[in-house]
């Protein structure tokens, strides 16, 4: 299973959201936010990859 972003420019700014599909054609969003510097924080990394690895485990 594959994490794939999506990006969304609004008032706000950049928004983010990471994602996967499954078997099923089912996508899980894992998390967004809206991004104010150039690189994406570690932080919201961190969160996307921790919930990536609760749907592949079922946790």
């Amino acid at each position: 299973m594959a994490s794939l972003e999506l990006r969304c420019t609004g008032e706000e700014g950049i928004g983010r959201a990471f994602y996967c599909t499954m078997v099923g054609r089912q996508i899980v969003i894992l998390h967004s936010f809206i991004k104010k510097t150039q690189e994406t924080p570690a932080r919201e990394l961190k969160t996307a990859r921790t919930r990536l690895k609760e749907v592949n485990h079922g946790d």
